[in-house]
């Protein structure tokens, strides 16, 4: 059966695999000014980082493994639902980490010293606010993420493919 992949199930799996690069390099890989390795390993040990880190891939990498097996495919009810709850439930902890804290002050104070010390170096673009700033590059992190989830619900719901129709032929 010849598999008919979707632009949207393309853009899809591009942002899924900017995920996973992000996730393998964001504490790892020195990237100028978009994030800051040497403060991140003052306040995390080796264990943590690699543990955070396999995490983060091992979830994307799943995520990724089971759009590219329905690729082009039908995806099973249960796995759109599993597909747009697993991303929603890293979203919504993005926006507990970041966005809470810094748009309505929630949880800001506790995490004010740890972020300047992890991220205060890192490129921002937007104000600070209730002392902290999301960088950059958690910023478009969020924003790819958040995008991934309008996608997966944008294939669960138009997840019907054109069915082949059968004609039956009256003649005999």
């Amino acid at each position: 059966m010849k598999r008919e992949v979707r632009l949207t199930e393309k853009l899809l799996l591009a942002g899924f695999s900017f995920i996973l690069i992000f996730m393998i390099v964001q504490d790892w890989v020195p990237l100028g000014s978009l994030n800051d390795v040497y403060a991140i390993a003052e306040d995390r040990t080796t264990g943590e980082l690699i543990t955070v880190t396999l995490v983060g891939f091992v979830q994307f990498l799943i995520l990724t493994g089971v759009v590219l097996y329905f690729l082009g495919r039908r995806y099973p009810f249960l796995i759109k639902l599993w597909l747009i709850i697993h991303q929603m439930f890293i979203f919504v902890g993005a926006l507990f980490a970041w966005w809470i804290p810094y748009f309505f002050g929630y949880g800001a104070a506790e995490r004010v010293e740890r972020y300047d010390q992890m991220f205060g170096n890192t490129h921002s673009f937007l104000p600070p606010m209730n002392g902290i700033v999301p960088n950059t590059l958690h910023t478009i992190f969020h924003f790819i993420l958040f995008i991934c989830i309008l996608l997966t619900i944008y294939i669960s719901i138009t997840d019907s493919r054109k069915k082949k129709s059968t004609v039956v032929s009256l003649d005999r």
